[in-house]
């Protein structure tokens, strides 16, 4: 076989070979490669702009604070927090502080007052990847944790204005009497009843129901488990005391008797209203016991004075 070393046709063929290779490269579809190598270029700008690090400080971040349902925040910590982001510049430059939240979980925290430690490392925030949260100021918050309860308080009846002249309130009967009001137990236990909104009494004269009328608390800490009672209100004639001297037909004795109840109702009574009962004693002394009658209770009228023996 020939050598290449004395054979002048393939000495010729090796630079045209390599010719042909680098016009292959930098002179066809060059418009194309130019493109490309455009977007190559810029992608590795991108990159090696979002790579930069920096930091930042951010203030007025809100902080929230979550904790068990057996316990309650009864102060009023810090609501904000001051924060140093680090990371790739473009994204920590696209932060916002509007759109940030530190969070911060007490749920294991046992009930008193505290001191917890703020740290990256005991809360949390949502930040975007290769972003990361440095420093927190201040570093410590001052809780007061206290344990809720549960206590059942008779409802409290609250009204507005009076009912017209001639007339009174007879009773007010609450559904249901009690509620009971969920809170943090020092609270509860000043707390001896549960007031209701303000019912108004003016320009009524007669019995009315308030239905689904709310009760409330002044610490918004504690809650009722039933927040609204229906209240039923007697109303009537005003009530006054008469003294009736009644007589007993068999001795002539007259019984001083206190009576009680509406106005027009009083001046109606009569002897015909009493009947008498004889009592003794266990020495057999005899008492005189004046009742009154089914109808004259029925109108409203009630023995004060001598009480009737059970």
């Amino acid at each position: 076989m020939p050598s290449t070393e004395t054979n002048p046709q393939v000495r010729r063929s090796g630079p045209l070979f390599l010719k042909h290779i680098l016009s292959k490269i930098f002179l066809e579809d060059w418009a194309t490669k130019l493109v490309a190598l455009a977007i190559t270029l810029a992608l590795w700008l991108g990159v090696t702009g979002l790579s930069t690090p920096t930091t930042r400080r951010m203030s007025e971040i809100p902080l929230t604070l979550s904790y068990s349902n057996n316990t309650e925040i009864t102060n009023s910590p810090i609501q904000s927090v001051s924060i140093v982001l680090s990371g790739d510049k473009r994204k920590v430059n696209q932060i916002t502080e509007s759109g940030l939240v530190v969070s911060l979980d007490l749920s294991d925290v046992p009930p008193g007052d505290r001191v917890v430690q703020l740290s990256p490392d005991n809360v949390s925030i949502d930040l975007p990847l290769g972003v990361k949260l440095q420093e927190i100021v201040p570093r410590s918050l001052f809780v007061k944790l206290e344990a809720v309860e549960e206590k059942e308080l008779p409802v409290k009846v609250e009204t507005l204005g009076d009912v017209p002249d001639g007339f009174e309130v007879y009773s007010e009967t609450v559904v249901p009497q009690k509620v009971k009001v969920r809170g943090p137990s020092a609270y509860l236990r000043s707390l001896t009843s549960i007031p209701t909104d303000k019912i108004d009494l003016a320009k009524r004269e007669e019995d009315f129901t308030a239905r689904q009328i709310p009760v409330n608390l002044s610490n918004p800490k504690a809650t009722p488990l039933e927040s609204v009672v229906d209240v039923t209100f007697k109303i009537g004639e005003k009530r006054v005391e008469k003294i009736f001297q009644v007589v007993d037909a068999a001795t002539r004795k007259k019984i001083p008797v206190t009576l009680f109840g509406p106005r027009s109702v009083m001046s109606d009574i009569s002897q015909d209203d009493f009947s008498i009962e004889r009592r003794k004693d266990q020495s057999g002394n005899e008492s005189l016991q004046p009742i009154l009658t089914d109808s004259a209770k029925e109108k409203g009228a009630e023995i004060r004075k001598p009480k009737p023996a059970p």
